[in-house]
């Protein structure tokens, strides 16, 4: 707010007696300590330093206050473009000092204006604070709960947020759905006794129907106050009118709970529990679109003799393992393999159980003798068959199970150097054949889509695959990258840019391919993008010949 640009915040440890970041001001007298330099530093040099101890009463904000109550040296370092505020705290060996207000000994600190925190029984500190600072605290608390998706980071958060502001300790169980509850968190202002209150605390669960705020609770011997006692209240975690667990505060003395305070915890819970709640349906989600992903995709590519093979798989959207592509390679035989590279329309889970069906039907059809042409009928038939059900159970369109899917055969000969291959295209980017002098072509012609028509009839090419000759297969998400009006395969793109790879070995050529869809647009890559490359190479014993 002050340095008006962006600013760099810098932590480091270090022993006492070196270099504090400051200069030569910072003093040195030899203890064995060490140090924590903390450093901001903003992009405006020649702005002042606002918020010391001087500093006018309307002036918002603590300021260097803080820094000059608590910290064991400080200063500002001007530079060419940049200032830099730093302070040094200092931590002897043996025991920290009690928590609470800084030492009197410091006379820095009683010119620190914040409000004082009473002690002793009554505690009106939390009721001051709700009053003044409520609205603030909930806004900041539903921001950092918000973006949270996993749910124990939500009850971390939760745990820092609420102690010491509104107690000394806090506590968070989340219901297991039908395994009873688990402790996800303990938090302490000493963080010397998070492990015995966490011990404590897991001998004794709290009811899953915990459905009053403010319940009370046995105050844990491991939370300290022996002499003085201490409060403990339980608040119910509900969302959408199911329990998510149970947040437990607690506080050294009577725990003064007035209105204020308890709308705040009561606020502050059901941000909680509907941030669990979003965190369990996204893990519930992720959890179901993994398990069909894993279907999707082979644990590992079968070797082919004579024949190097390479993929390259970048699946659209953050966080995504698998996308609507697929591929497969697999032995049908002696001296044969399958491949394919499919892509489905649309990325919802629907979508990715159509392409773990049709990969692994593929292979049921291929080990049963099926040859290239008959796969591709059958599969198209069982497909229309799928949607024209889902049409009539629906009365909705099921787009997403239509499929392109390019596949094909290859054969080789023993001591006979490269591959017989057989290949076909279902509305499919049709494979390019790098030949040995240069020329690039098609190595099929392009067809239906898979599940359109149950009646469509494809046609297979076949070819020879000779030793140096390439065969590329790739997905739409390389022949469509767009830049502007263009894409790609405008004009025989993707041709060239397989020609100006020639030389390469497979995964050097698979690699070459992607950076350039990369390199084509100025933007994000906005599909699964998909490189599948066949080489033919020399037979193990032409290579020893």
């Amino acid at each position: 707010m002050y340095a008006g640009t962006e600013i760099d915040v810098t932590c480091r440890l270090e022993p006492g007696g070196e270099d504090t970041g400051g200069g030569a001001d910072a003093p040195d007298d030899g203890r064995a300590i060490m140090g924590v330099v903390v450093e901001v530093a903003d992009r405006h040099p020649s702005r002042g330093v606002h918020g010391g101890v001087d500093a006018r009463g309307g002036e918002p904000g603590y300021g260097l206050q803080l820094v000059s109550a608590v910290a064991e040296s400080w200063g500002v370092t001007y530079r060419q473009s940049e200032k830099t505020v730093w302070f040094r705290l200092v931590a002897k060996e043996g025991e920290p000092e009690p928590l609470g207000p800084p030492p009197t000994a410091r006379p820095a600190a009683a010119k620190l204006r914040t409000p004082a925190r009473t002690g002793g029984p009554g505690h009106t500190y939390a009721a001051e604070w709700a009053d003044r600072g409520g609205s603030s605290f909930l806004a900041e608390t539903s921001e950092l709960l918000a973006g949270q998706l996993d749910q124990d980071m939500v009850t971390a958060l939760a745990a820092q947020l609420l102690v010491p502001r509104l107690a000394d300790w806090c506590a968070i169980w989340l219901d297991t759905e039908g395994a009873g509850m688990r402790l996800s968190r303990v938090w302490h202002v000493d963080e010397r006794r998070i492990p015995p209150l966490r011990a404590d605390l897991q001998r004794d669960t709290p009811p899953a129907d915990v459905r009053t705020a403010g319940t009370p609770w046995p105050w844990p011997e491991s939370a300290g106050a022996q002499h003085t006692g201490g409060s403990a209240l339980a608040f119910p975690l509900v969302a959408r009118g199911t329990e998510q667990g149970v947040l437990l505060l607690g506080r050294a003395g009577q725990l003064q709970m007035t209105d204020t305070v308890v709308r705040m915890v009561e606020d502050v819970a059901r941000r909680v529990a509907q941030a669990v709640f979003t965190a369990r349906q996204y893990t519930r989600q992720t959890t179901i679109s993994r398990a069909l992903q894993r279907r999707q995709l082979p644990a590992s590519l079968a070797s082919i003799e004579s024949v190097d093979t390479a993929i390259v798989y970048e699946p659209h959207g953050e966080g995504q393992t698998v996308g609507g592509d697929f591929y497969d390679i697999f032995p049908m035989g002696e001296h044969r393999w399958c491949f394919l590279l499919g892509d489905v329309q649309g990325k919802d889970p629907e979508a990715m159980s159509v392409t773990g069906l049709a990969r692994h039907l593929v292979r049921l059809l291929a080990r049963e003798g099926h040859g290239v042409e008959s796969v591709l009928g059958r599969l198209n038939t069982a497909m229309a068959e799928d949607s024209a059900e889902a049409v009539e159970m629906s009365g909705e369109q099921a787009s997403s199970r239509f499929l392109s899917l390019l596949y094909g055969e290859l054969e080789v000969v023993p001591g006979v150097s490269g591959a017989h291959c057989t290949v076909a295209s279902a509305g499919h980017p049709p494979p390019l054949h790098l030949f040995g002098d240069g020329r690039v072509e098609p190595a099929s012609d392009p067809q239906m889509l898979l599940g359109i028509d149950e009646g469509t009839e494809f046609q297979a090419s076949s070819f020879a695959l000779a030793p140096g000759e390439t065969l590329l297969c790739v997905t739409d998400g390389v022949t469509e990258r767009r830049c502007g009006n263009w894409q790609l395969d405008d004009n025989d793109g993707l041709a060239q840019i397989l020609r100006d790879g020639m030389g390469l070995g497979a995964k050097a050529l698979a690699e070459h391919v992607r950076r350039a869809a990369h390199d084509f647009g100025t933007g994000p890559v906005e599909d699964d993008l998909s490189v599948l490359v066949l080489q033919a190479v020399l037979g193990a014993d032409e290579r020893r010949a």
